[in-house]
C-alpha cells in the first residue's frame, strides 16, 4: 500500500489523539463520543471525536 502525504499526516494525528484524549478527558471530567465518517477526500472512513459533558 502505497501512503500519500496527507495520508501520512491524518494516521499520525489520529495516533497522537488516541494518547492525547484519554489524559485530556481525565482531567476536565468531560467523556468522548467517537464517530465514524466516510470523508470522500481520503477515500476511506476516518474518526471523529468530540467531547460532551
Amino acid at each position: 500500500m502505497e501512503l500519500s502525504r496527507r495520508g501520512f499526516l491524518v494516521s499520525t494525528g489520529a495516533a497522537l489523539a488516541v494518547r492525547v484524549v484519554p489524559q485530556v478527558a481525565t482531567k476536565t471530567g468531560r467523556r468522548p463520543i467517537l464517530t465514524l465518517v466516510y470523508d470522500k477526500a481520503l477515500g476511506m472512513m476516518r474518526a471523529v471525536e468530540r467531547m460532551v459533558p
